[in-house]
């Protein structure tokens, strides 16, 4: 089946099949029935001292990437990415973030890392 990313604040669809939110900290000005959401899995975020280093500046891409991969791989989200795996395997799953830039987030990293790990 297929990963997906969309931003939280764009308009629910029929074809996201189950929608988890992968941001630490709630979206600003959304209610949980606007946001559509299946589940919210804040513990695959990045640390917070991550998010705040990275702060969405492009020049730290790269180096936010590496950094949350090697927060992925720690044990306690090493069963949360077996838990999306299974998920991802028989539906359609849709990573939602709320940051403004679609290229550069840490559903960006999520995504690729679970895509990986099906090969």
């Amino acid at each position: 089946m297929a990963i997906k990313l969309k931003r939280i604040y764009d308009e629910p669809s029929r074809t996201d099949g189950v929608r988890i939110l992968v941001d630490r900290l709630w979206p600003r000005g959304l209610t949980k029935e606007d946001a559509a959401i299946d589940e919210w899995i804040r513990d695959i975020a990045p640390s917070g001292n991550l998010r705040k280093w990275f702060g969405h500046k492009v020049e730290r891409w790269p180096e936010f990437q590496r950094r949350y991969k090697k927060e992925l791989k720690q044990a306690q989200n090493k069963q949360i990415l077996q838990k999306l795996a299974r998920i991802s395997g028989i539906a359609t799953v849709t990573l939602l973030y709320a940051a403004k830039d679609s290229d550069r987030n840490n559903a960006v990293v999520l995504a690729a890392v679970l895509k990986s790990s099906r090969k």
